[in-house]
Order: C-alpha cells, then structure tokens, then sequence
C-alpha cells in the first residue's frame, strides 16, 4: 500500500507566515510524509530536526530547472541531509516548452541530473503540467522525453490532474510508465466546465480507477496536491486525507 504525503506548495500562503507551525498542522492531520516546495529559510539540518521531532517523512523535494543546472551539488546535499529519496523538476520554462530540440536537451539534462543524483542514492524524477500533451514528432512531448531518456535515471511524477486536463487517461499512463512511476500527484478536477482543482474524492475524475492503476504500478507515495483551493487550504488536504484514507490507500 502506498503512502499518504503532501506536496507543501498547497500550503504555501500558510507557510509564508510560519513555515513549521504549518508542517505540525499536516503532520497531526495524519499525513506520513511531505513533498517540499522550497526550505522556508531554514537550513537542510534545522529543517531535517523538526520534521523528524514531527514524525513526518521528507520524501522529495521541486527544484528548479536552473538551480538543476547550476546548483546540483548543493541540491543534493540538501537533499542528503534531509534524508530525501527524490529530487523533482517541477516544471519547464516557458522557454523550453516546444520543440523537438528543447525537450532533446532535457533530455541530456535530466539523464545527468538522474546519474548524479543516483550516485548518492537519490532518485530523480519530472512532475508534469497539461503542456507537455502537445505533438512532437508524433508523439506527445511528455512521451518523447521518457522515450529519449533511461527509465533508471528519469522517473516520472505523474499528475493525475494535469493528464486528465489534457484530455487522456491517467489510468493508462500510469499503466503506460509503471517501471518508473514512483511518486504520484493526487488531485481531483470540479464538476463543471472550468475543470478546477478540487479536493480528492469531490470531483470528476475517477479516482479509484486511477488509484487502482496506481496500486498495481506499485507506486510508492500518492502526494496530495491542490494548486489553489476555494477553502481554507487545511480543510482541503483535510477532505482529501480522509477519502484516501476511508478506501484504504
């Protein structure tokens, strides 16, 4: 059974104005492990002590494509000394978004990113947005660069949200990348036509069927995820830890 964690950035506003006060709040709701989305200005050793006097797990972290390029040491060390198992590129620059050229140079980067990191024990993966479902020789952008990069080197952190948004099956494409789909991001989508991010089991998407996939993918932590919420932003990850929890995920 896979854990139950959360990506941080849903809490953002909240962690501006007391970054560890926030992670207590997510720790006592019950989740077992946190996603970062920056280190509230703590160092990687300060931050490493409260989240182990919390009980909670820090299980990766979203690094930007330009602190990958240009930090990756640091990173890393960060990384290490928060007992991390993944570093995630969370998204591209929208310089980097087309083209069969650009996603060839991720390519090369990410397979560096992926070698480097795994020599210290570090797994590296791609979160993805709707954009990447836009043709590229063929194929969609996202399946061009799994196709061009080792699966050993390059997971992929599906986004169940994003995938449906783009109009294909998140089922299947957990199906599709099993071998190196670790870490998924769970969200729902509104019942109507703005499709909006919505709280995990209040939405359209089929979300057992999804978790079914998942489940047999073996994925290892579903990290809950709601980029904006229409409520307090801890009553969401509320909602959407006990729908998980009640089916048994």
């Amino acid at each position: 059974m896979a854990k139950l964690g959360l990506q941080l950035y849903t809490l953002r506003d909240m962690m501006e104005q007391d970054f560890t006060g926030v992670l207590k709040k997510v720790s006592d709701i019950g989740y077992q492990g946190v996603e970062f989305a920056g280190y509230g200005g703590l160092s990687a050793t300060e931050l490493r002590k409260v989240i182990d006097d919390l009980g909670l797990e820090g299980v990766s972290s979203h690094v930007q494509l330009h602190e990958l390029e240009n930090n990756l040491d640091k990173v890393l060390e960060d990384a290490q000394e928060l007992g991390l198992s993944y570093i995630v590129c969370p998204v591209l620059p929208e310089t980097m978004r087309e083209g069969a050229d650009n996603y060839r140079k991720l390519a090369g980067l990410f397979e560096q990113v992926g070698d480097k990191a795994a020599r210290v024990g570090i797994k590296f993966a791609y979160h993805n947005h709707a954009f990447e479902f836009t043709e590229l020789d063929g194929q969609f952008a996202l399946d061009a660069l799994y196709a061009w990069t080792d699966p050993k080197l390059v997971q992929a952190e599906l986004d169940i949200y994003w995938i449906e948004y783009a109009g294909q099956s998140a089922a299947q494409y957990i199906k599709r990348y099993a071998e190196r789909t670790e870490l998924l991001h769970v969200k729902d989508m509104t019942n109507d036509d703005e499709r909006f991010f919505a709280e995990v089991g209040t939405g359209q998407l089929d979300i057992p069927s999804i978790l079914s996939a998942a489940q047999a993918a073996k994925v290892e932590w579903y990290l809950v995820e709601q980029d904006i919420s229409r409520r307090d932003p801890l009553e969401s990850i509320q909602i959407s830890y006990r729908y998980l929890t009640g089916m048994g995920q």
